[in-house]
């Protein structure tokens, strides 16, 4: 679990670095795109689909980027473009490709299909994030009044 969450952590800083996203940033981006990581990983393990998985981390992800922006006072887009790269299905995207180009057109479908749901549960999860932001804020100026 270490490992895991030291190269999620170290991937995600280095994505960052690419991004150029400020360097205040990097040391947050990285712990939030470890903690996004880390949960996806505990889910599966658990038996979790992996829908629920994905959309459960992108959800931590969206909350940690919430945190870290208003206490950097930075966009939270700065600690979710970086964060989100554990979570990207790349290597499923690749090998959906590969075996529809060797017309091994089942497999192929198959990893398309968990490319679609982990994409899909990963944009339900930053809705998800974006819905309960405002539901607080919400609270937050209706408590004020």
């Amino acid at each position: 679990m270490l490992i895991q969450f030291l190269f999620s952590f170290l991937s995600t800083i280095a994505f960052g670095v690419i991004t150029n996203v400020p360097r205040r940033t990097l040391l947050a981006s990285g712990v939030t795109g470890a903690l996004g990581w880390m949960i996806y990983i505990l889910l599966k393990q658990a038996n979790f689909p992996l829908g629920f998985a994905n959309f459960v981390a992108a959800f931590m992800i969206g909350c940690a980027s919430i945190f870290f922006s208003r206490q950097k006072k930075i966009p939270m887009l700065i600690f979710i473009v970086p964060s989100l790269v554990p979570l990207v299905p790349g290597g499923p995207a690749y090998l959906a490709v590969r075996e529809i180009v060797l017309e091994n057109l089942s497999q192929g479908i198959h990893y398309m299909t968990v490319v679609v749901v982990t994409a899909g549960a990963i944009a339900a999860g930053f809705v998800m994030t974006s819905l309960v932001e405002k539901i607080v804020v919400n609270w937050e100026n209706f408590q004020k009044k």
